[in-house]
């Protein structure tokens, strides 16, 4: 199995879903022309991680949407690179508010100028610097996709610190496992984060790509250190 791919480890500004949207397909134009079949955006790279109560306001979520829409629409003519992006979804631009019910941390799958698939996040984290669930609901079950001919399954951050979201993606086919991030920064965590994806790369027998941020939102860091690793958990 061989796959070239890239991670858009960027600094994404929080609202700026335009611009975001830009370092995305400049990032994909690159990927695209030293070969990569992959590129990884991280988790809420089109709106920004700690968007908070913006998440509530139906046309911050619509301006997300068209932002993923664009993205589409001028990465159409990089044929079969397969492009994954972070965002928001759900919602009614048309309603007063976006209720908790409609709402997901998700990720489109995009290729060829459509989006392909959209997962959404099953484990939401609440506590210390996360307040996911005041936001999103849970989504259910495995995004399994292809590019350049291997079978990759699609995580979220908080879902690679558990064991049944890495299973479930392998018995849906998955021969690698992507794993987005929006993992805030502490002394020691590049290493904690290594020791689980290790962990779980031997539990599936599967390698797996960690894909991250680099910058500061609010009072949040994050550090970048993306990497891969193999299914025998070496880095």
């Amino acid at each position: 199995m061989s796959l070239s791919l890239c991670v858009a480890q960027l600094n994404f500004v929080v609202g700026d879903m335009p611009g975001n949207a830009q370092k995305i397909i400049d990032a994909a134009r690159s990927a695209h022309a030293q070969g990569a079949r992959l590129l990884l955006a991280p988790e809420g790279a089109i709106c920004g991680y700690i968007a908070e109560d913006l998440l509530l306001r139906p046309a911050f979520m619509a301006a997300c949407d068209e932002a993923v829409q664009t993205v589409a629409r001028e990465t159409a003519a990089l044929k079969d690179l397969v492009i994954v992006v972070g965002h928001p979804v759900g919602g009614d631009a048309r309603g007063p508010s976006v209720t908790i019910s409609e709402r997901h941390n998700a990720a489109s799958v995009i290729c060829n100028g459509q989006v392909a698939a959209t997962y959404a996040k099953q484990r939401l984290p609440n506590y210390q610097v996360f307040d996911e669930r005041r936001y999103f609901v849970p989504g259910q079950g495995a995004c399994v996709f292809d590019a350049g001919g291997v079978r990759v399954g699609l995580l979220i951050c908080e879902d690679a610190w558990y064991a049944e979201p890495a299973r479930q993606a392998k018995a849906a086919g998955a021969e690698l496992l992507a794993v987005i991030n929006a993992s805030p920064f502490h002394q020691g965590k590049g290493a904690e984060r290594e020791a689980v994806m290790q962990a779980r790369a031997r539990d599936v027998g599967l390698p797996l790509v960690w894909a991250h941020w680099v910058g500061g939102q609010d009072e949040v860091v994050f550090d970048g250190q993306s990497f891969v690793i193999g299914a025998d958990g070496e880095v």
